[in-house]
């Protein structure tokens, strides 16, 4: 593959970008994210966070296939906490990536498990716990519907303070926006395994305690997150759709709008952008009509090739016949051909020949 690249189109130099709205790039981009989730499911997260990297480089303004969903998950199976924490310091100005329920859980967890590193200073490791513990607080209180899923999925049950609790219960699941219901289960069916240890649950317990008591002490905040999560999520763009079928994880799956479930997606290239742009377009083909055979005109007018624009006055000097008498042309040659038909019944009874009831000579 590499021996097609053009000599100044360079894939370490991360500065090289192919358009995913010309269909000649999508190959590529869905080549290298099938074999970035093959060296997922193979136990190499390293090798695949570099994949993640790559395609997210090819075009990091637009992100076709939304790898920013994905990339948080890698960092933290590929245990590179300091990646994860300077993509999201570096590019929540002009990105928001705290808005995506997958940054806003997986970067506190970064610094949660960053802080339990013991090779570091006591005074980051203070900073990096205390740093995890805000950040987290801040998520639960913009994605509340997270929690009790997120504890459903490791088998931990709640307890009854948070599960009674009306900040927490189940209308905090069915008040949010289908739009943010499906990033929220996208991110649960990929990541929930990475907060089952018993000292993240811990962590998480305690938060969530700190979050309850902002809740009924009528912390501003509150509010203000429940307003912003009814802005911001109307619906999801195309390129987190076509992250979802790509994903094959099958609560995001069944999460997606019937707009999309109702058209045909093919895998070679799912759920194209609106905007494609064509390099090249077909040339129609006119084919010429035989005018001395009325069977070859019939048969011909079968092919999906056949247009009436082909047909030519003999002399050349017209346009040609109009779209009726085209019509009356292929009429009459039909009825002609089936004139010609005859049909042999085997049922009837066969007249004895006179002449064949002699002897031979």
């Amino acid at each position: 593959m590499e021996c097609a690249f053009h000599p100044l189109f360079s894939l370490t130099s991360g500065t090289c970008r192919l358009d995913y709205r010309r269909p000649e790039n999508r190959s590529f981009y869905l080549a290298l994210y099938k074999q970035m989730s093959f060296l997922e499911k193979r136990g190499c997260p390293r090798t695949a966070l570099e994949y993640c990297k790559l395609i997210l480089s090819l075009e990091p303004d637009e992100d076709p296939l939304c790898m920013l969903l994905l990339v948080d998950h890698l960092a933290l199976r590929a245990r590179d906490y300091e990646y994860l924490i300077r993509l999201f310091q570096e590019w929540e100005a002009h990105r928001n990536l705290s808005q995506l329920p997958n940054f806003a859980f997986s970067v506190p967890l970064a610094y949660f498990l960053l802080s339990q590193q013991a090779d570091l200073p006591e005074q980051e490791l203070s900073s990096a716990r205390e740093k995890a513990s805000l950040l987290v607080r801040q998520a639960l209180i913009m994605f509340p519907g997270v929690l009790m899923p997120l504890l459903e999925c490791c088998s931990v049950r709640p307890d009854a303070a948070v599960a009674c609790h009306p900040f927490f219960g189940p209308n905090s699941e069915i008040s949010q926006p289908p739009a943010l219901s499906q990033l929220v289960s996208l991110y649960l069916g990929r990541s929930h395994f990475l907060w089952k240890e018993p000292a993240i649950m811990s962590w998480l317990e305690e938060n969530v305690r700190e979050v309850l008591q902002a809740v009924d002490a009528g912390d501003p905040a509150v509010e203000e997150c429940e307003n912003r999560r009814k802005v911001l999520y109307q619906r999801a763009p195309r390129n987190i759709h076509r992250h979802v079928v790509l994903s094959e994880i099958k609560e995001a799956v069944a999460a997606l709008p019937p707009d999309v479930t109702t058209q045909s997606v093919m895998g070679f290239d799912p759920l194209p952008p609106s905007d494609t742009i064509y390099s090249y377009t077909r040339p129609e083909r006119l084919s010429p009509v035989s005018h001395g055979n009325t069977i070859a005109l019939f048969f011909r007018s079968l092919l999906p090739s056949y247009t009436m624009e082909g047909e030519r006055q003999e002399d050349g000097g017209a346009e040609g016949l109009d779209h009726n008498q085209g019509l009356n042309r292929l009429m009459l040659a039909v009825r002609d051909m089936m004139a010609t038909f005859h049909f042999h019944d085997p049922e009837a009874p066969h007249e004895d020949h006179a002449e064949g009831d002699g002897e031979w000579d």
